[in-house]
């Protein structure tokens, strides 16, 4: 792996502190959206060839069930991909936790769009601070589902993917008395890291 990509530890910190603010943000949204605690866990950092990309989500998010995934590109000078995956179980619980009655069981459309509409609230939470935090101000794509009920190994095929290396960020969140969890991912490609880099310099140069 090419060293220009490697953070140094006091970038790989800023990171880690910008990232920490922003989760938070995010983790305040969707409390707010479901009036129930939520808890963050510390947010992972670690650089992936595509390769491995695969086997990488397994080992943070877990490959015994089935997941649903919603995918939301941003750009500014730095471009990347967001990630929230939900397990099955996770879906069922926002169901209700959003209100609806059991016999008001959602057919696929609906259960969609929820999966969209809480996935826009955490990326938008949490990316846009992140990157406000490094001075920048994004565009986001429109969110769109990427594969449902499907093993998390295949939600990123290498093969579709026009880079080599990417930087991923990694944090779940999970709800007080329930089973649900997600996970918020980024993925920011070669360009990027480098661009990242730059801005973490800023960053810590600014303090």
């Amino acid at each position: 792996m090419n060293e220009d990509l490697c953070l140094s530890e006091d970038q790989r910190d800023a990171l880690q502190e910008v990232a920490n603010i922003g989760m938070g943000q995010a983790g305040s949204a969707l409390a707010r959206l479901l009036d129930t605690f939520v808890a963050l866990s510390v947010p992972r950092i670690q650089l992936v060839r595509v390769t491995e990309l695969g086997k990488a989500l397994a080992d943070m998010v877990g490959s015994s069930c089935p997941v649903t995934a919603v995918r939301q590109s941003f750009q500014c000078d730095i471009r990347g991909e967001a990630i929230v995956i939900y397990g099955q179980e996770g879906t069922n619980q926002l169901w209700d936790l959003m209100g609806y009655e059991p016999a008001d069981e959602p057919d696929a459309a609906a259960e969609r769009e929820l999966l969209v509409d809480v996935a826009n609230v955490l990326v938008g939470a949490c990316i846009c601070n992140v990157f406000e935090q490094l001075g920048r101000s994004l565009s986001f794509s429109r969110p769109t589902v990427i594969g449902e009920n499907v093993p998390v190994e295949y939600l990123m095929q290498p093969s579709a993917l026009p880079w080599k290396v990417a930087l991923l960020v990694e944090v779940n969140f999970s709800l007080r008395d329930r089973q649900f969890t997600s996970h918020l991912l980024t993925l920011m490609p070669e360009d990027s890291i480098r661009q990242m880099k730059r801005a973490l310099d800023h960053f810590l140069a600014s303090l």
